[in-house]
């Protein structure tokens, strides 16, 4: 505990107890110093972030799966940087009606989705059918 400084604001306000401070060790930078996704920016990193912006919560996945989780009725998947092991100019980043079906498949997920890749195949209806949001990497991840 830091006893703090006893005068000034803290007296002013009445205020008798110290502070404190907590240290973090911080990650990979997702974005570089012009707000684009850094060159080397991993899948468990981005996942984080998104988890995190979509969600407000910390990400505790295994972040080995597109599918990151569900939160408050919504699934949330990633394609990025080849983590359906395709290692292709697209990396398994684009949705296809096959690749959704997988990714419902494999998380049990029939719910509202919101996926975040490179880009869809898929139209705007069939997305709407599916309860599908999609979310265009890297336009679509903010920077915080």
């Amino acid at each position: 505990m830091i006893a703090g400084e006893q005068g000034g604001v803290s007296e002013a306000v009445s205020w008798k107890g110290g502070g404190g401070y907590r240290f973090y060790r911080l990650g990979a930078a997702v974005f570089d110093a012009d707000g684009h996704i850094a060159d080397d920016i991993r899948f468990p990193t981005l996942a984080a972030h998104i988890w995190f912006s979509e969600t407000g919560m910390p990400f505790t996945g295994a972040a080995d799966t597109p599918v990151l989780g569900v939160h408050n009725g919504t699934a949330y998947a990633l394609l990025y940087n080849g983590i359906l092991g395709d290692r292709s100019v697209s990396g398994g980043n684009v949705l296809t009606a096959a690749l959704l079906d997988q990714l419902q498949a494999e998380s049990g997920w029939s719910g509202p989705m919101i996926v975040y890749g490179e880009w869809s195949k898929l139209g705007a209806a069939r997305l709407v059918d599916a309860g599908v949001t999609f979310k265009q990497t890297p336009y679509d991840v903010k920077a915080r």
